[in-house]
């Protein structure tokens, strides 16, 4: 007893030490998610006005939306490789260079056609930041100390939504559809001066194998999986042959690679990560939440905008109350997760938020503001102790030389999930929308409010918003499947991975972390 006592205060030195190189580290990777997060926000509020800008149909110019998430969905697989073989400072600053280059020649495209184009390549940087920032925090902070910095970066991962609007409504309206991309260069050079000063020097591992075919066939089947979801809401819904052909085709190519990753000794994304059960349930209850919560996040702003009028400015400030709510919570929620095990944590994040959802569910034309900021505000303490505790779940239980791929898995997860709820409730919507008003179903839609004439949205506003409170359903439907998955994951803080202590010998650790 005595000499624990005695090592105490020592301990206590080297973990107030620890915190002061992680938020260092933390602020650098924050940086470059906001931007990306942020980047996709601004741009989804200036489709409407780059389609006038450029001449062009909504349907053409939505691919400037498209095509970066199929960039993500390409680049995304090979991130957990180039982390180990290249390092993760290499990678992160090879990331925001290029999103850097895409966001400069994106402010100075000419056509619609090249503004795709430049998108594509901003994309290509902005799909490996997230993960790269990932496994940078992780094996900087080890299994022990994830939930915290988890929950930091988590922070403009429920703002961007929030925020994203009402910075793109400003620039739009007041300055120049332009800015919304340059506004990326002064954060892209900030964030790249940081991590080359603060980020902690590479260790490659140079045996590291890549996967020719597993990237054949992971990177082309995300793509085709994500571009017939993305043509469901435009094409007449999921059976249309322009959704059912490159679906299919993309899940058939995921199961050759599923096939193919069982059977090589280093695969892109190690399937047998999902062995660990911690790992397998929060990668479950991840896909499952995003799917029902990401969805919602496309249906709050085209309410407000639809059936209540506002401008896209004006539902980026009513969408306020959720950020507010993610903030209060999420810091203490990350502190929890070091603490104890995440499945407490997320059981409950999941109770508010279908309790949110549930509300939502009885939305009227004429709901009272303040009554929806209080949902909204729950709905935010909710998502707090949910998304980012169940990813500090999925890496908690995992030796560290596992970090880099386990964290592009779960981004991939993250993406498909976020991909597969926007176009299962968008396609919700529109048929209930069809079914109500089936001439106003295409405007009411489209999230374009300020194109209904008042005296035409006076009268369909409530059947407009009957139809948003059915699509509400579905989301506390999927969510409800969501408590099978986290159920299973540990009601108890694990146990350190057995090589935590050897880490530094197979060159993953990060030096800086090193206890004195």
């Amino acid at each position: 007893m005595p000499s624990e006592t005695a090592t105490a205060p020592t301990e206590t030195r080297a973990e107030q030490a620890i915190d002061r190189a992680l938020l260092s580290v933390a602020v650098v990777v924050v940086l470059g998610v906001i931007m990306s997060i942020l980047d996709t926000t601004v741009v989804n509020v200036a489709i409407s006005h780059l389609s006038t800008t450029f001449d062009t149909s909504l349907e053409t110019i939505q691919w400037i939306v498209t095509g970066y998430t199929l960039a993500l969905a390409t680049v995304i697989p090979v991130t957990g490789w180039a982390a180990d073989r290249f390092g993760t400072k290499r990678l992160y600053m090879l990331s925001l260079a290029l999103f850097l280059c895409g966001s400069i020649l994106s402010g100075l495209a000419w056509s619609a056609e090249s503004l795709i184009l430049f998108r594509v390549l901003q994309g290509l940087g902005g799909g490996m930041l997230m993960p790269a920032g990932m496994t940078i925090l992780t094996r900087a902070a080890g299994p022990q100390r994830v939930g915290r910095v988890m929950s930091i970066i988590g922070v403009p991962m429920l703002l961007g939504p929030i925020v994203g609007p009402i910075l793109g409504g400003w620039l739009v309206d007041d300055v120049s559809w332009r800015w919304i991309f340059f506004i990326n260069i002064p954060i892209g050079i900030t964030a790249l001066a940081l991590s080359l000063r603060i980020l902690p020097r590479d260790v490659t591992s140079r045996h590291e194998r890549f996967d020719t075919l597993g990237i054949a066939l992971l990177s082309p089947g995300l793509a085709l999986f994500i571009y017939g979801l993305a043509k469901s809401s435009g094409s007449g819904g999921f059976g249309a042959p322009a959704v059912l052909v490159p679906a299919l085709a993309g899940i058939a190519l995921l199961a050759a690679f599923a096939f193919h990753a069982l059977r090589t000794t280093d695969p892109l994304i190690d399937l047998r990560l999902f062995a660990n059960r911690t790992f397998a349930a929060a990668s479950a209850t991840l896909v499952l939440y995003a799917i029902a919560v990401f969805g919602s996040f496309l249906l709050l702003p085209l309410y407000f905008q639809t059936v209540r009028g506002e401008t896209a400015m004006q539902a980026g400030l009513l969408l306020a109350p959720q950020g507010l709510g993610a903030m209060l919570v999420m810091p203490i929620a990350g502190q929890l997760t070091d603490r104890t095990g995440v499945g407490r944590i997320v059981l409950v994040g999941l109770t508010i938020t279908l309790g949110a959802l549930v509300s939502l569910t009885q939305i009227g034309a004429d709901t009272s503001y303040w009554t929806l900021g209080v949902i909204l505000f729950v709905m935010g303490m909710g998502l707090g102790p949910t998304m980012m505790p169940i990813m500090s779940g999925a890496m908690q239980t995992l030796r560290r030389a596992a970090v880099a791929r386990a964290s592009t898995t779960v981004n991939i997860l993250q993406q498909v999930g976020a991909s597969i709820g926007t176009a299962v409730l968008s396609v919700t919507l529109a048929g209930a929308l069809a079914d109500r008003l089936p001439r106003a179903a295409g405007a009411a839609s489209g999230g374009v409010g300020g194109q209904i004439p008042d005296a035409v949205r006076e009268r369909i506003a409530p059947l407009m918003a009957e139809a948003y409170g059915y699509t509400f359903w579905w989301a506390v439907g999927l969510l409800v499947i969501a408590f099978g998955a986290a159920v299973l994951l540990p009601w108890k803080k694990p146990a350190p991975p057995v090589d935590d202590e050897a880490a530094a010998d197979d060159g993953t650790a990060a030096p800086v972390l090193m206890h004195a």
